[in-house]
This record gives C-alpha cells, structure tokens and sequence, in this order.
C-alpha cells in the first residue's frame, strides 16, 4: 500500500515546518484532518511568490509563506499557528477593522497604510500596502482570510525626502532676478519659478504642464521657433526680444535656451533662463544714435547732452591717449568713491585691476586706429579697495576717447548666479540618479545583511536545538545566494561580468526554459513558444541567457497581472536594427521576442527601463534589476535588446545574439566530480592576498584533506614554485591582487609550468569581464567549500589523465 503524500507537499521552508508542526496540540487538530478549504488556501499561500499570510477559524491561527518571514522579525520564531491577535497585539487595534470586514465577506484593498509598530523592540513609524480576501468553505461560509502584504516605508520616506530636496531647489530658483524653466521635447512646461508671475501673470504651478503654444500668441511662438528647433538639436540658442510689461512700458529680454541631455546623450528637452536687459540696451542704442549723428548735430544737442552728462546714471567720459581722463561726469564719483580731481590727476591705468590692464591697453590701441570698442569689460578700484566691473562703448573723435561707461558688477552677479542655478539643475539630477542606484543597492543588501546577522545572532543562543540551527545555517546560506545573484546582476548590466560562452542551439534551450515557464507565469497566462525550423546556434554564457529569459518573461507576467497571452517566438535575423539612437548593425543574428498582452510601458518610461532598480512596480515587487541583466548579457555577449510597447496593448521584448555556425562534433565530456574526502592528499598552491579569504579556503581545504600552501601575492607564488614546482598538483588563485594579478600569474604558470592547471577565483575583474577566462577555470565569488573542492579534484583528475595519456 503507498503511503498517504504529505501535505502540504511543497511550500519552501514554511511548507516543511508546516509539515514538522505538531498540529495535534492546537485547535486544529492534526492536518489530516483539515477542511479542504484551508489545505487549498495554504498551499496557494504558501506556493506564492509575494509576500502572504493567511488566518484560520475563530481563533485566527496564522500561516505565512516563505517571502512574509523577513517581515515578522523577532516574532518569526512563535508565529506560525499563534492566534493573530496575540502575534500582532501591538497593531492588533488598528488592523481589527479591516480583519472583520473580510470575515464579513468583504475583500478590502489600503496603500500606504501608517502603521505604528515595535517589531524591533522599539515603537517605530511604518507604512504598508495591504490587500485582505476571505476564505469561504463549499458552503460559501467565511471561514478565514488571507492578506497580500508589502512594506512601502522605504518609498513613503524617499518620496518625502524628494519633495523637501525639490522645495530647496525651487526656493533658490523662485529668489533669483531672472525667469528660469525647464521645457521638455514635446514643448510642454515641466518647471518654471516665480518670475512667470512678472513676466507671463501665471503662477508657476499653473504653467507646468501647460505646452509653449499655451503661454505665447501666434507671433510670439514664430519667433523663437528656430531658437527651439535649434536647441532640441542639441545646440544652446539665444535671443534677444522686445518683451513689454504689463503696463505696456517697453522691455527687452536676453533668452538662453541650453540643451539637457540624458545619461544615453539624447536630448530630452531645454533649459529656459530670461534675463531682463532693457538697461543696458537703451544705453548701447543712444550710444550708437550718438554715433552716428553726433558731429552733425553736436551744437544742437549740446544742452540736451550736458543734461544728461549731469544726470545720467551711467558714467560718461572724455580721456585721450595719454592713458588720461580729460572729464568725467558725476556718475563716476558715485560710482567709484573718487573725486573727478583724483581720477584725473593720475593715468587711468593705475586703477584697472592688475590682471586687465593688457586687454584695456589693447582695446586702446584700436580706439588709436579709428576702430570703435563696444561692450570691452574691465576692472577699476574702489576707493574702498574693492573692483567695480565696468563695460565700456567708446568712440574715438579728434584725438580723444569719448566713453559710455556702466556698471555691470551687478550684472555679473547675476552671471554668476545663473551659471550656479544651472549647475544646481544639473546636481540635482545626476544625484537623483545616483541616489536610485545607491538606494536600491544599499536596500537591497540591508535586507539580506538584515537575515545574516539575525541569524548569526540566533546561532550564538546557548543549547540552540539542531533543528533550528539548521534552520539558520540554512537562511543564512541562502541569503549569501540571494546577495550573489543580485551583484551578478549589477555585474550583468555593467557588463563586467565573466561570461562562460558556449555554443548551443537557441531552439532547444528555449524548449527547456519553456517547460519551467508555466511555472512562473500561472495557469491563467496562455504560453507560446514558436521556434524556428532551422537550428539555429549561437556562442554565448547559457545560464545567463536562460536568466535573461526568465527575466523577461517575469516582466510579462507583471506587467499581465497574472492573465494574459505570452508568445516566445525565435527567428533568424539579417541584423539589429536602430536602437536608442544606435545604427542599424548588418550581420547573421538569432531574435528572440517575447510579446505579452499586459499593460504596456509609457513613453516617458521607456528610455530608462533599463536602468538598474528603475521599476514602475510597487515597493517589494521586483528589484529593478531584471531588465538591467538582460541589457548587460546583450551587449556583453555581442547583441542588444529592442522594445516595443503601447500602452494598454501590451509589449515586445526582442533579444537579439550574433548567430554562429553548429559545432563539428562533441568534444570530451566532462563528468561532474565527486566531492572529495579526507585522505585523497591532493597538493594545492592557495594564492590569495585577503588573509580571512586565504586562512578559511587553507582551513576548510585541509579540513577536506587536502595538502595545502598559502602565498600572499603572485611574486611568494612563483617562490614556491621555484622551490620545487612538481609538489602541486592545482595553483588556485585569486585575480585581483596588487603587484601581478591572477592572470598574468596564470600566463607565466602555463609558461614555466605547461602541464600544471590553474583554477582562477574573483567576486569581480574588468580584465575576465572584457576579454573572458583566457581559459583557465574560473569559480566565481562567493564560492562554497563543495564547489571548490569539485573544481580542484576535475582539474586534477585531468592533469592526471593527461599524464597518464603521456606515459
């Protein structure tokens, strides 16, 4: 007779403590006898990949899936079966609500939900998205509930730091003197400052959002088109317009339009700085009505011009070539502190700043040819010790200099000002983007830094039962992988990753992959996997682009909500074509196209889905890593990734490889090794410069019966060798480590020592990632002992063979 299966069959690490419980002490009773409603809820819980929890019968007895145990903190080891209020007393009042709202039949959804909570010990403010359901029996009675559950803390606090940083930006912008905006590649406002209230009578909130054509007539926008089509190009484009106040009084505007460009180098819209200059151009334009008519009307305006002489703002001046001021009018003592007597009694040139006089010596020299000097800028001293900058128009008339002269330190000021605004701007953005990359790593690893240490906190406990210290070795050891996938990931997207490339056939792997995809996906996504007739092969890492597969199709999932269409379909290509920019590249390639019916991917988001953690998912959902990987593997591998999305019509993921010719035949099989066991007296030289990574890899070695010896660096390596090089039968050393690294130690090994292998070990090496293993056996960081004890014993297995061969 077979034994009854038992449940729940599968369910990860919760599923086997389910089955270890001893149910018979609860109200439940022993699990052969559970209802068939809450066998079906458990095993959906616990075969989840969000996080879950599900609460049975009067008492609420509480179950949760693996992805919900990080969230329980120290209530982790007594929450399986307690009664829920008792678990959660200290949220227990504000959560009752919604609990009897779902044993009353009402399923319930809250985002960003404060909950105030003491799961470390201390009161702490948390916010959290909940979804709750109830369970019914087949008498449609509610029996029970079960609750999706993610933290969004993190985001709720981010999001509140952005908006202060934003407040700060905008409170410098809203006090400087000039209009600043930011217009984006659809001529739509996605900032503006204060001054829009002076220059437009609009609020700056109710002109974000608004397009061009909204704020300017007909006229206005005709003339600065060129200027737009110029800068969204990629060139800074300025103009000067008369722009009149709101009184009707005149007013002329100096207007930048400079170019942003996105980290890719497309240009995704301008920068919009005003500046008000209706000062100095009424100025430059009497100066050249002056000009022009000054001998022929020079009695006439005599009068007029002593008037002005007298009351002008601006500092008007007669010098001759002596380096000598002949006469200054009263605007120069209130300008410069000194009496027209004191500036008169000396040259000039004694009081420009040190560093300008030259220019002013040269611009001399043309007015001494008949040329005239318009807008020259130089520095004159302050009868207090300070510089005034000074912008001069002058005109050269019978042996003298004839000067308008203003003072533009203000101006400059203000130059400065803008030219700080604009690199506040662009901090502001590259620290947004740093701040998502580093955010999302450091979260990601505070989270499995998190498990490690409040298991090693546990595996220090006194008299700790052999169950659960296994259960902690076990969280631990897979935490460590959870940490190597997402560094291999961040690698993936650098593109700094060490590829195994191999030749395989496209086809067949897509087969294999497609047997698990059911799983991933759900019985609700109808799944299509099309693969060409002809075989098609390519040279590339195979468990790296099965991973960029699962990725994608992870991302269809989501973006379907769990239903849909999803269609695999391989085709054989005549090239890549335009992407992001890029050219269309000719050559033999192998498409991959993954299409789903899900939501589709805005516009504004498409550019950046391949950044790493950019995610459009709530908090909890997914890393952001993903596509990133599947972005590195292409471009490391030789390829690219296309997409192509329209919103509420779904997506097409299409991966592109070069396409190589089939393998001639099948090499030698490696057969995978036995780990190895005490007394086999293998002879290793550890090269390895971390003194922790070096003692435990001798240590754990030895431990295995190994015969080991320990070198620091490359140069004690080669010593040993020296010494007698036939006492090793494997060098295994690390790649990056100062003086020579790990490969050219390799180089020189294969060069002195031809037929002794080396086994290579590095967590990261821009020289593997870039130009591969230059064959030698590589084992990835972090390894464990069973890994390294199979790769030494394969690659001495086979300098034995080959010496065997030899004889």
């Amino acid at each position: 007779m077979s034994r009854p299966k038992e449940f729940p069959q599968e369910g990860g690490e919760m599923g086997a403590l389910v089955r270890a419980h001893d149910w018979s002490r609860t109200p439940l009773g022993p699990s052969e006898g559970w209802p068939a409603a809450l066998k079906v809820a458990l095993n959906l819980v616990l075969a989840s990949p969000e996080s879950m929890f599900l609460a049975w019968g009067p008492d609420l007895t509480f179950f949760f899936n693996d992805t919900y145990r990080p969230i329980l903190g120290p209530r982790l080891s007594r929450a399986l079966g307690a009664p829920m209020p008792e678990l959660w007393s200290d949220v227990w009042e504000q959560v009752r609500p919604v609990i009897e709202l779902a044993l009353a039949g009402t399923a319930s959804r809250f985002d960003d939900l404060p909950l105030a909570m003491a799961r470390h010990g201390v009161e702490e403010e948390t916010w959290w998205s909940f979804s709750y359901s109830p369970i019914r029996d087949e008498h449609e009675a509610v029996v029970g509930l079960f609750c999706v559950v993610n933290e969004t803390t993190q985001r709720v606090l981010t999001e509140r730091a952005l908006r202060a940083r934003e407040a700060e930006l905008l409170l410098i912008t809203d006090s400087l003197p000039l209009l600043i905006a930011f217009i984006d590649r659809g001529l739509v406002y996605r900032f503006a400052n204060r001054a829009y209230e002076d220059w437009f009578a609009r609020a700056p909130e109710d002109v974000v959002g608004l397009h061009v054509r909204d704020l300017l007539d007909a006229m206005d926008y005709s003339a600065r088109e060129d200027a737009f089509t110029r800068v969204l190009s990629g060139e800074p484009a300025r103009l000067e317009l008369d722009w009149p106040r709101r009184d009707g009084s005149p007013r002329i505007a100096d207007i930048r339009y400079l170019p942003r460009r996105a980290e890719d180098g497309t240009v995704d819209g301008f920068y919009v700085f005003v500046l008000d200059v209706t000062d100095r151009k009424q100025v430059e334009r009497m100066l050249r009505e002056t000009n022009e008519d000054l001998e022929r009307r020079v009695e006439e305006r005599t009068r007029q011009l002593d008037q002005v002489w007298r009351h002008s703002r601006d500092m008007l001046c007669v010098a001759d070539f002596g380096a000598r001021f002949v006469s200054l009018n009263p605007a120069w003592a209130a300008t410069l502190g000194w009496s027209p007597e004191e500036m008169m009694a000396a040259s000039f040139l004694d009081l420009v700043h040190p560093d300008d006089r030259d220019a002013t010596v040269t611009a001399m020299s043309g007015l001494a040819r008949g040329e005239s000097v318009l807008g020259f800028e130089n520095r004159y001293r302050h009868k207090d010790g300070g510089y005034r900058w000074l912008a001069w128009n002058s005109v050269p008339r019978d042996g003298l200099i004839y000067g308008v002269v203003r003072d533009i330190t203000f101006e400059k000021s203000q130059t400065a000002a803008l030219v700080t605004a604009e690199e506040a701007l662009r901090q502001a953005q590259k620290m947004e983007a740093i701040g998502q990359l580093t955010g999302g790593v450091a979260h990601d690893f505070n989270n499995l830094l998190t498990v490690i240490k409040s298991s090693t906190d546990l595996l220090k406990r006194p008299e700790l039962p052999d169950e659960r210290r296994l259960r902690y070795v076990g969280a631990i050891s897979d935490t460590v992988d959870r940490a190597a996938k997402l560094t291999a990931q961040l690698l993936a997207f650098a593109r700094r990753q060490a590829l195994k490339p191999e030749v395989f056939e496209v086809g067949r792997s897509l087969g294999a992959v497609g047997d698990m995809i059911g799983t991933l996906t759900g019985s609700r996504i109808a799944v299509d996997v099309r693969v060409a007739g002809a075989a098609c092969f390519v040279d590339a890492d195979l468990s790296q682009f099965d991973t960029a597969i699962v990725n994608m199709v992870v991302n269809a999932r989501d973006a379907m909500g769990g239903e849909g269409d999803l269609v695999i379909a391989m085709a054989e290509a005549a090239g890549v074509p335009a992407i992001r920019g890029h050219g269309p590249v000719p050559g033999p390639y192998v498409a991959i196209a993954i299409s789903d019916t899900g939501a589709g991917i805005a516009q504004a988001d498409i550019e950046r889905i391949f950044e790493p953690f950019f995610t459009t998912k709530g908090v909890g959902h997914g890393t952001g890593l993903g596509l990133s990987q599947v972005f590195g593997f292409a471009k490391q591998s030789g390829g690219d990734v296309a997409v192509e999305s329209e919103v509420g019509r779904g997506t097409t993921f299409t991966l592109y490889l070069p396409r190589v010719e089939a393998p001639l035949g099948a090499g030698d099989i490696d057969v995978e090794p036995e780990e190895l066991v005490d007394g086999h007296g293998t002879r290793v030289l550890v090269v390895e410069d971390n003194v922790e990574v070096g003692r435990f890899a001798t240590q754990s070695l030895a431990e295995l019966g190994y015969a080991t010896v320990w070198a620091a660096n490359a140069a004690e390596a080669l010593a040993e060798l020296a010494k007698d090089g036939g006492r090793f039968d494997v060098v295994f050393s690390d790649v990056v480590m100062p003086g020579m690294d790990g490969i050219e130690l390799g180089h020189e090994i294969r060069k002195l020592y031809h037929d002794l292998p080396v086994v290579l070990t590095s967590g990261y090496s821009h020289v593997l990632a870039k130009n591969g293993t230059y064959g030698f056996e590589l084992l990835h960081k972090p390894y464990s002992v069973a890994e390294l004890s199979r790769v030494l014993r394969k690659v001495a297995a086979w300098r034995r063979r080959k010496s065997a061969l030899g004889a």
